[in-house]
């Protein structure tokens, strides 16, 4: 019986991650979040020099979406690790009266933010490219946005499909055909 149960372990352990913890402010917090002070350009500029992609990342206490990703996706490691290594996530709180620096230069509260990029639900998920141009606001800027809660295979997708900018390939393989053809290489019949 101890037997089994050291194989069960070890065919689980390359899934099983670190549950997120809550903060003071009601949110989940993982080890690849990052604590800034959330002006997007220095974000942007610290990302870049760490050679990882910014993402902004809105959340709000009570969230049920956001919960079952923090709980169900995110505490996979092999999403985990795969976020913590590619990307530089920032957290914005949907109704937060954090001060924040949207790239067009704007300082305004979390909640404004999130009304002024039409962000209406949670998680919203915010992909950045590696240059905005002068201007832009995180939301006309973003290269791809992952509105609510999805499965493990659809999230690791989307941060690798970002990660690998097909977004810029001249191609008919939008994300969606991408995925699909994703979830055919995997050949277990799952999404995920």
């Amino acid at each position: 019986m101890k037997r089994l149960f050291a194989i069960v372990m070890l065919t689980l352990l390359p899934v099983i991650a670190t549950a997120a913890t809550i903060g003071d402010d009601g949110l989940h917090k993982q080890d690849w979040m990052r604590d800034t002070f959330k002006d997007l350009t220095e974000d942007l500029a610290e990302a870049n020099a760490q050679g990882k992609r910014l993402v902004v990342m809105v959340e709000q206490r009570g969230c049920i979406y956001c919960a079952k990703m923090h709980k169900e996706v995110f505490a996979r490691e092999d999403v985990a690790s795969y976020i913590r290594d590619n990307f530089f996530i920032v957290q914005v709180n949907l109704h937060g009266d954090t001060e924040m620096t949207d790239f067009d230069g704007e300082t305004l509260t979390e909640k404004q933010a999130a009304r002024k990029w039409g962000l209406l639900f949670t998680p919203s998920i915010l992909f950045l490219p590696e240059e905005v141009k002068d201007g832009a606001t995180a939301q006309s800027a973003s290269v791809a946005l992952m509105p609510g809660a999805f499965g493990a295979g659809t999230t690791l997708d989307l941060f690798t499909w970002v990660k690998e900018k097909r977004y810029e390939i001249d191609s008919p393989e939008d994300f969606q055909r991408y995925h699909a053809r994703r979830i055919q290489e995997r050949s277990n019949g799952s999404t995920d």
